[in-house]
């Protein structure tokens, strides 16, 4: 009987035992469940965050990218502008340049003109004609082309009408250059000097 009442004891006392550890085990996981929960929300908060950064950096990304583009346009057409200004003032030097030179180089063909009626010395002469040759060289260098032609239409923009008298020639429709009293130039589209011309009726 001794031995039954220390088994009961026993068994009292290990049933305490399991009790006691069940309790802990609650105690001890009871608060991860709990804790479980704030940590998913704290993820979902750190993720939203980082995705509103990177939208914001993207958004920052693609100004900075537009900002830059338009930058690199105002760039190039300050450059197309620039080069297109300096040929410019390059043209409009070289026909002044030109401008003071043709007046010589006409000069030179009326003395060779005045030549042909007129005794001159052989060697002055051919002097005189190897400036002019020279001259003519430098124009077709620099591609200046003389506006020399005559019954063609009359254009203002290349020709200066120095005299309008009729013509005997019904063929021969009205403002048509019939005479061409000194010759023009041009260079390209650009006139340098207009020809001074006989115009019909």
């Amino acid at each position: 009987m001794n031995q039954t009442k220390e088994q009961t004891s026993n068994e009292a006392i290990q049933q305490n035992l399991d009790e006691q550890a069940n309790n802990d085990v609650e105690q001890t996981t009871a608060p991860n469940v709990a804790e479980d929960e704030p940590n998913e929300a704290l993820l979902e908060e750190v993720a939203e965050e980082e995705h509103d950064i990177v939208a914001q950096l993207q958004h920052d990304l693609a100004n900075t990218k537009d900002a830059l583009l338009r930058k690199a346009a105002e760039l190039e057409n300050v450059r197309k502008r620039v080069q297109k200004e300096r040929i410019g003032l390059f043209e409009d030097a070289r026909i002044q340049a030109l401008q003071d030179i043709i007046p010589i180089a006409e000069d030179m063909n009326r003395t060779l003109e005045a030549s042909a009626s007129t005794e001159i010395d052989e060697n002055f002469l051919q002097g005189v004609q190897m400036v002019a040759s020279k001259f003519e060289q430098l124009f077709e260098r620099y591609g200046v082309e003389p506006i020399n032609q005559a019954q063609v239409p009359f254009d203002v923009d290349v020709h200066d009408a120095m005299l309008r008298q009729p013509t005997d020639d019904p063929a021969i429709p009205s403002n048509t250059v019939l005479q061409v009293l000194e010759s023009g130039y041009k260079l390209g589209n650009r006139v340098i000097k207009h020809a001074k011309v006989i115009v019909s009726e």
